[in-house]
């Protein structure tokens, strides 16, 4: 048996990763960056198929990355990972400043930002490992990165009990979804990306 609050243990911290798809820049939360070597410097990146900045980043193979911080708020998470690019634009109606390679990036409620360039990606089921040699890589605080544990514990809202409603509703175990109606069985929660067996009927 696998407990799901027993992954949720293992340390992450959280990043918005940013590419574009020429036209329009896009971003999303990923949890997984880490250095893998030190000369040059390498990191990896994780990043969930489902996710359209995954598609944009097997193209144009280039990329930022935003290290968070405890102070952001839960906005941030919502732009970033409650939507798709595909149908919004994620820097609509705001200014964000640029790197050397053109890419957008989180002047707050992020310590550093590091630019890079894949330069190989393996496929992993449900998730893509790119691996990115880093061209530039800037400090921006000194605020304390934030980790999933924290976010989990102190940013995300904690689920409300759903209102009893004539009709039928699952909530996602994950984040608090509601979804009305039937659940099919290859449902993905729109917002956590996690499979309809995370959902429980509520109503």
């Amino acid at each position: 048996m696998i407990e799901k609050e027993a992954m949720y243990k293992l340390t992450y911290g959280l990043f918005v990763l940013t590419t574009t798809d020429g036209e329009k820049q896009n971003g999303c939360i990923v949890n997984t960056v880490m250095m893998i070597t030190d000369t040059p410097k390498r990191i990896t990146i994780f990043v969930n198929k489902a996710n359209y900045t995954e598609q944009l980043l097997r193209k144009t193979g280039v990329c930022n990355i935003s290290v968070l911080t405890e102070s952001a708020p839960f906005e941030i998470y919502k732009q970033f990972g409650f939507s798709s690019g595909r149908d919004t634009d994620k820097f609509a109606g705001a200014q964000y400043p640029a790197t050397e390679n053109g890419l957008y990036y989180l002047p707050k409620h992020a310590n550093a930002v590091l630019s890079a360039k894949i330069v190989d990606y393996y496929d992993y089921d449900t998730h893509t490992l790119f691996v990115a040699e880093v061209t530039q890589a800037k400090k921006l605080s000194n605020e304390p990165s934030v980790t999933y544990e924290y976010y989990q514990n102190n940013v995300k809202p904690k689920p409300q009990a759903a209102q009893p409603q004539a009709g039928e509703k699952w909530v996602c175990k994950i984040c608090g979804y509601v979804h009305e109606g039937p659940l099919p069985d290859d449902f993905i929660c729109p917002w956590c990306k996690h499979p309809a067996e995370d959902f429980e009927r509520v109503s």
